[in-house]
């Protein structure tokens, strides 16, 4: 019997990091996932000119400090939900901590949390595009205005095509009895057909012709059927996707989503 899937959640402690904790039992409820979180502190957050001695008394101070706020965030919303949340964080460089951890622990899905078109609060080191080329796996980004509450149904749409190989993904889809909105972008010499592993699923599709509006344009429809969950596939050959298109979509689709590889 496989072992459960390993999310990993990263957080910077904001004042959404409850949403996103919220967000990620869901998603562990419905995959069977141990919940990993993880923070990081910078170095000069921490501390400035001093000798090495109070620098060392600083640092030791600091742990204790980071220890009890993840745990006085996390604690109470484990316990409603009678979900268990694991934690660790690091005092570093980010992007070196993150791969760290990536290599050592090789979670499965990956969680960010989202507030008002910022993907955590590192990105004054793109820790988002970061990730994204660094972790091959499924990631999935939680909106604070559009959080996934634990034991509620989803609302789920697909942006284009995805990749239905996934365990995660089939899971997901099988979790709401909601029809299963489609978005696409029609090419000219394009064919829509129904996914055959949707066949005993109700689905809705909306196609819309490429200009230079269309995420706007689907996003007001995701508004419109009130659709919290978006699927989107990242696989690099998909043309309808570009590095810069999924960029946009981050940025301009105000719902959670998933990107699958």
């Amino acid at each position: 019997m496989k072992n459960k899937y390993k999310m990993l959640v990263l957080s910077d402690l904001n004042e959404t990091t409850s949403s996103t904790i919220k967000s990620s039992i869901s998603f562990a409820k419905i995959i069977k996932a141990d919940i990993n979180f993880f923070y990081v502190k910078k170095p000069t957050e921490v501390i400035e000119k001093e000798s090495q001695l109070s620098a060392m008394r600083t640092i030791n101070k600091e742990y204790f400090s980071i220890d009890k706020k993840i745990k006085t965030l996390i604690e109470p919303i484990s316990r409603e939900y009678n979900t268990p949340i694991n934690h660790t964080f690091a005092i570093g460089n980010i992007k070196n901590e993150i791969v760290d951890y990536l290599d050592k622990n090789n979670p499965d899905i990956v969680l960010l949390g989202r507030r008002k078109n910022k993907i955590i609060n590192f990105m004054g080191d793109r820790i988002t595009e970061f990730v994204l080329k660094k972790f091959k796996g499924l990631i999935l980004i939680a909106d604070d205005k559009n959080c996934i509450e634990p034991d509620k149904e989803i609302s789920l749409g697909v942006f284009n095509s995805t990749n239905t190989n996934s365990v995660f993904v089939k899971n997901i889809i099988d979790s709401t009895e909601k029809p299963l909105k489609f978005f696409k972008i029609l090419e000219n010499s394009t064919t829509l057909k129904k996914e055959s592993f949707l066949d005993d699923k109700k689905t809705v599709e909306y196609v819309f012709e490429r200009n230079n509006s269309i995420i706007k344009n689907i996003s007001n429809y995701l508004s419109k059927n009130n659709i919290n969950l978006v699927l989107v596939e990242r696989d690099k050959n998909n043309k309808n996707l570009t590095e810069s298109k999924i960029k946009d979509v981050i940025k301009n689709l105000d719902c959670s989503l998933i990107l699958t590889p």
